[in-house]
């Protein structure tokens, strides 16, 4: 071979395998992919946190990472617990995966099915480590429902959807079986008796975080208990000092909560700490939400409020549907907003897999929407439509400002809920520097060099654009009897859905209407089972197993 064949040969392997071994390496490097940490509340009311604009339950940790972030003003969820995290882990609506009915109880033998495949799952693949603290609720009557096996290395906390905050014991309502709902990994744990359960997943989430090599990418998802209530013959519980710092609140019950829910911001303001003092903040997206509104009255009820919004927890009404959520990362481009952009909880899976570099290809057909361009460089947003639920008592739809409503709701229509601005409360004022010297205010100061530009002015302004103000009169207002006839509202002008203009826009409603009958085609049965005797945890050393397995009591590690 010339030397001139030998050089352009060269020139040619150079210019063709060295993007190649580029690719790869970045393709395989872990540390460029950033933390995900999903904080998610239980049962908690819209008016429960102060970047809302009540100042009766200051939540400064919580405020920092909305302030510093974004405040996702039209956040939609699922009515109810089961079916939300249903579609976080699946990204698809429920309607889809047979999870649109009612919750998970102890002793139902069924669970999130099998064929899905979870954000865990996906996260894995890409070379996270994934881990679940807190409560599960999506099925264990055989280990192959459970978190290990559904693509979490570790777990530490609950398989059911309650239970009482120091003893750890599951009340199963209706039937009463009783029995200690606390694991870590497979094994049931008994030492934690005693402990706060906040208390228990926060230092789980910090003692995790610490021993995590910072170079791996690392998934936490840390669903708290808080605030939904405990067994039923305590609802409600927290440290005695806590209760004590809310003394004001003239409501003991409301008062316990509201200790309930400062345990939870002083979590967030922990887990952020720690993931500055590991250096592991400036590459980590924290997102924080809740399931769903507060049950504020009816069955399991807590004591949130919804405020002004209407309706609780279990019904297509706004209180129960619009949820709560605020993202952090120093990846957004445009941080320290209100946006008003409508997002579905589905959506996580597409967006925090589409941060994290994954592939739209291998998800699959889902519900969701890739909302990063959206979230992180604020482009157009793509989503345009919330499907709500269908369910066997009523269905609801929003279709950008418009939202349609139609059947019998299980609980309250009504608008309840304190609204934290009772004049008689001697209650502390609301400042800005309590959110700025926060353990998660400090901590992202730290890393970001203030890019929110947060100050005092700019706290002050986004707390007004995040609140939600009714402003129609009484004489303006349309009844909705949503139970004989559907109803219709526009949610940019009345948020509180106090006017039903489906007289003045019928082709608008009929045109709602018609999509839900299309999604309804679409839709899979309810996948609900009657309760098992045979779950009753006296037959079980007092313990909640998955007690359709053969050996119930010897639960194999990560043999799913």
């Amino acid at each position: 071979m010339s030397r001139l064949s030998l050089l352009l040969f060269t020139v040619f392997l150079l210019d063709t395998l060295i993007p190649v071994c580029l690719l790869e390496t970045t393709e395989g490097n872990d540390s460029k992919k950033p933390h995900i940490i999903i904080i998610l509340a239980d049962d908690l009311g819209w008016n429960d946190v102060s970047f809302h604009g009540s100042d009766q339950i200051p939540t400064p940790n919580i405020d920092a990472l909305a302030y510093n972030g974004i405040i996702l003003n039209n956040h939609y969820v699922s009515p109810m617990c089961t079916p939300s995290r249903a579609a976080l882990m699946t990204g698809k609506h429920p309607i889809h995966t047979g999870m649109q009915q009612d919750v998970i109880y102890p002793s139902e033998p069924r669970g999130l099915p099998l064929k899905e495949k979870l954000m865990s799952e996906h996260l894995k693949e890409l070379g996270y480590s994934t881990n679940l603290l807190g409560k599960w609720h999506l099925g264990y009557y055989k280990q192959a429902y459970t978190p290990l096996c559904r693509g979490f290395d570790t777990f530490f906390g609950s398989w059911s959807g309650l239970q009482d905050y120091y003893s750890h014991e599951a009340v199963e309502p209706l039937t009463y079986f009783r029995g200690v709902d606390m694991r870590r990994n497979m094994e049931v744990v008994w030492d934690t008796k005693g402990n706060y359960s906040t208390d228990l997943y926060t230092k789980e989430a910090v003692r995790l975080i610490n021993a995590h090599n910072p170079d791996k990418p690392l998934f936490l998802y840390l669903a708290h208990l808080a605030v939904h209530r405990g067994n039923q013959e305590h609802l409600l519980k927290a440290p005695p000092e806590e209760i004590e710092k809310f003394s004001y609140i003239d409501d003991p019950n409301r008062r316990t909560y509201a200790a309930m829910v400062s345990k939870m911001d002083e979590s967030v303001g922990q887990v952020v700490e720690t993931l500055k003092n590991r250096n592991m903040l400036d590459n980590s997206i924290i997102l924080f939400m809740s399931d769903n509104g507060a049950p504020t009255d009816g069955f399991l009820y807590n004591y949130g409020s919804n405020y002004p919004l209407r309706g609780i927890k279990a019904t297509p009404w706004e209180g129960a549907v619009r949820s709560i959520a605020a993202i952090w990362s120093p990846l957004i481009n445009k941080p320290g907003r209100v946006s008003n952009d409508l997002i579905y909880i589905a959506d996580w899976l597409p967006t925090l897999l589409s941060a994290a570099g994954g592939s739209k290809e291998k998800i699959g057909k889902i519900d969701g929407f890739d909302m990063w361009p959206t979230i992180a460089s604020d482009e157009i947003n793509s989503r345009e439509e919330v499907l709500i639920n269908i369910d066997k008592t009523y269905q609801a739809i929003r279709d950008r400002k418009y939202k349609y409503v139609h059947g019998q709701t299980t609980q309250s229509s009504k608008w309840i809920g304190d609204s934290g601005k009772n004049s008689t409360e001697k209650r502390p004022p609301y400042t800005s520097e309590t959110v700025l010297r926060s353990k998660t205010g400090a901590a992202i100061a730290s890393v970001t060099n203030n890019i929110a530009e947060l100050n005092s002015q700019k706290i002050l302004q986004l707390r007004q654009q995040a609140e939600v103000h009714c402003n129609v009169t009484e004489k303006e207002q349309v009844a909705c009897y949503a139970w004989a006839v559907p109803c219709l509202f526009d949610l940019e002008r009345d948020p509180c859905e106090k006017i039903n203009i489906i007289a003045k826009e019928p082709f608008i409603a009929a045109q709602l209407k018609a999509r839900l009958v299309r999604y309804k085609l679409t839709s899979v049965l309810p996948n609900n089972k009657l309760h098992d005797l045979k779950a009753n945890p006296k037959w079980w050393n007092n313990t909640w197993v998955s007690w359709q397995d053969s050996y119930p009591l010897e639960p194999l590690q990560n043999s799913c």
